[in-house]
This record gives C-alpha cells, structure tokens and sequence, in this order.
C-alpha cells in the first residue's frame, strides 16, 4: 500500500451547500462537532496504509490549507505526506481546474512523479468508514485498468448519482451519470430492485490514467471520462455494503449530523481500531450545570447552562446561555473564546456575544461557527418556509441556516 498514491478532490463551489460554503471549501465544512469532511478521506488512507496523499484544491480554500497544514504533520523518518495541490497557471495551462478530471490532468506532473504503482482517487466530501486494502487488492487479483467502488441504493436514490451495469464478472459494461427516466433505470437496474452506484472511489494504474486523460479533453471522470473508459479498457467493480453518504446538500449534511446521536448511529467517528483524525486543539473539558440532554453529542470547549437540548450536535467552544431550548439543531461552534473585556466591548455596542443567548429557542436548525445569536432568539422557522434568504440567515429545504460570523439580534423571531 506504500506504493499506492492517494488524490483527494477538493470539489468544486459547492453551490447546494451554501451558505455552509459561502466562506470556506466543500471539504473544510465542520461536521460531527469537531471535524472537517476532509478528515474522512485522509484516515481512511492512512488507516489503509495510504500516506502519500495529495488534495487537489480551488475554491474558498485559505481554511482547509490551514486546517491540513496544522493537523498531518510527519516524522523524518517517514515518507508521508499530506501536500496540497493547489489550481495554478503553468505553461501548460493557465485556467482554473475545470471539473475532477481536469483537476488531475492539471497535476498529473506532480502525481507521477512519486512514482506509484497505483493511483487511488477520492472525493473530499463524502462521510463512510472504508478500508482500502481489499479494494486494491481485488484491483490487482484481476488485473484490472480501472476500478470503482459501488454501492447498492434504492431507485429514488439512482437519479442523484452515476449508476452502472456489470457483468457476472464484475466488469462494468454500461455507466450512466444520472439518469433520469424510467426506460435508461430500468435497463441499469438489479434483479432485487436495486441499483449500483459509483461512490466516486477510483482505481487507476498510472499508465491508463495518463492515457484517458490526454485523449479525452473532457472535465469530468462521471460524466466523461469514466463513460469513455468502459469501451476502451478493463473497468471492474468494487461492491461496498457499509454506510456512505455523499454530504452534497444542506439537507443530507443536516440529517448525516444528527444521525450520529442515534443510539446506534450509521457513522462512529470513533473506532477502536480506525478513529477519524482530526486537529488537536487542547480544550479543556465541557462545563455542564443543571442541563437536562436527551440524544447528543458535546464537545471539547463548551459551556452550558440550565438549559435542555434533545437530538443535537454541539460543536466545540460553544456557549450556551441559561434557560435555552435547542433540538434537531446543529451548532458548530466557535473558532475562539472571547475575554471579559470583549463581552464589555460588545455590550456597549449593542452586540450579542459569539454563541446563544438565555432564554433562546432553537430547532431544526444549522448554526455555523462565531454566530452571535442574542438573548430570547426564536428560531423554529415559524413560517414553515421551504426556500429564503435574508440578511442573517438563509432556509434550505425548511431547515434555518445562520452563515458563520452572523449576528442575530435579541428578540429575534425567525
């Protein structure tokens, strides 16, 4: 596995995460109170013996760089790397990374250069526990070209993904990138029901993927070059039965999160034998005083007072004021404490402090990091709308989004 490179694609702008998105990349976006989606991709390498590892970035990215650059640090006597691939004007280029494809043949230089046997490309943004030994190992027995790790669904899930038909063999013969009527999923369609979707988890020997890449000049490996592939070389696929959740929206980030307070939750970030790494931040315990929580997840850092929460994820340095109602609510936290002088200073100016205020109510909600939400804050999305946005706050399919820095003033009813 020491021989096997490892791509992280940063994705694009993340235009169905906003305003997750709005300040930071796909992959930076907080999740399960204390990690960043990038965290996934990354322990999963290295739990797999992948630690030769580049992330492919563009958009929004001054926080995954930090975020990468201060959390995988290697010893001397190792040969590991995380390193970041930023977009860049070369001689050969001087556009943006037009698509995940395009991203790599932008960095195939680079990539090649460390001399792999076999090229391991991942997406940034997925949650699933996965170990990538038996997928190369299965990728080698069959001496495959390409390989790409694909999951059973159900066919209201089908239209939302790339979907593919394989031999008895496991040999992929027909691939479709989202299809959308019943004639194209009934042809792709299992005996049981069910479809076969790429987990946008690829395989490529080094020499293949030089050679599809140059001779396709489109940008995408779903849309094209994958599709391209199948009637050119030996593309195999490798059936995954675990959980997998591609966190591509505001809605399937909101329920992945709240998911993780279930009693027995889909996703653990915590294993025995493979936890998810992620940045050491020393804080101190979480103060808890005369709280009543049914079903949640409290991290390092936070401070709560009187109050209840039910089914929510309370990320790290958060502050919760007395006597506040918070449920089926994401709150990410903050990036810093304020001091004494700094509570003076905003109460002069009229400005909430970084957290929730007393006697607030909250559900079904997402509240990004540094919010500032003042004293008896309503947020229930009273008006049951589905789609808005204005000056502090943003709903995406009926949930109420509070974009990171935001201030909500006290009596604020939402």
């Amino acid at each position: 596995m020491r021989n096997v490179i490892g791509v992280i694609l940063g994705g694009g702008q993340g235009t169905r995460l906003f305003p997750l998105t709005q300040l930071r990349s796909k992959p930076a976006v907080p999740i399960g109170g204390k990690y960043r989606l990038i965290d996934i991709p990354i322990s999963n390498c290295l739990h797999s013996g992948v630690n030769r590892i580049f992330a492919l970035t563009q958009f929004n990215s001054a926080s995954l760089h930090r975020h990468i650059s201060m959390t995988y640090r290697f010893d001397s006597f190792s040969d590991g790397f995380v390193e970041i691939l930023a977009a860049e004007q070369t001689q050969d280029s001087v556009a943006w990374y037009q698509g995940t494809a395009d991203a790599v043949r932008q960095q195939l230089r680079q990539v090649l250069s460390r001399k792999a046997e076999q090229v391991l490309i991942l997406s940034g943004d997925h949650l699933y526990r996965m170990d990538y030994r038996a997928f190369v190992e299965k990728h080698r027995e069959r001496g495959a070209d390409v390989s790409i790790a694909v999951k059973p669904v159900p066919r209201e899930e089908a239209p939302t993904l790339g979907i593919l038909h394989a031999d008895a063999e496991e040999r992929i013969r027909d691939f479709r990138e989202k299809p959308q009527t019943d004639a194209e999923l009934d042809e792709l369609c299992l005996p049981d029901g069910r479809f076969l979707a790429s987990m946008g988890i690829y395989i490529f020997e080094p020499q293949v993927l030089v050679s599809l890449l140059m001779s396709n000049n489109q940008d995408d490996f779903g849309k094209h070059i994958i599709p391209d592939a199948i009637h050119k070389v030996g593309v195999f696929a490798h059936p995954f039965e675990g959980y997998w959740e591609d966190i591509g929206t505001i809605r399937s980030f909101y329920e992945a999160n709240l998911a993780l307070t279930d009693p027995k939750p889909p996703f653990e970030f915590y294993s025995a034998d493979a936890p998810i790494y992620t940045r050491a931040r020393f804080l101190a315990g979480t103060r808890l005083e005369n709280c009543h929580i049914e079903r949640g997840i409290v991290c390092e850092g936070v401070v709560i007072r009187s109050a209840r929460l039910e089914r929510s994820v309370i990320g790290i340095r958060s502050v919760i004021g007395a006597d506040c109602r918070i449920a089926n609510t994401i709150v990410m936290g903050a990036d810093f404490y304020e001091s004494p002088a700094d509570r003076v200073r905003n109460a002069a100016q009229g400005i909430p402090n970084v957290g929730i205020g007393a006697n607030s109510e909250i559900t079904g909600a997402i509240i990004d990091k540094n919010a500032r939400i003042g004293e008896r804050v309503c947020i229930t999305n009273k008006d049951r709308g589905v789609e808005a946005d204005e000056t502090n706050y943003h709903i995406r399919d009926g949930i109420v989004v509070v974009p990171k820095d935001a201030v909500i003033p006290s009596g604020t009813v939402v």
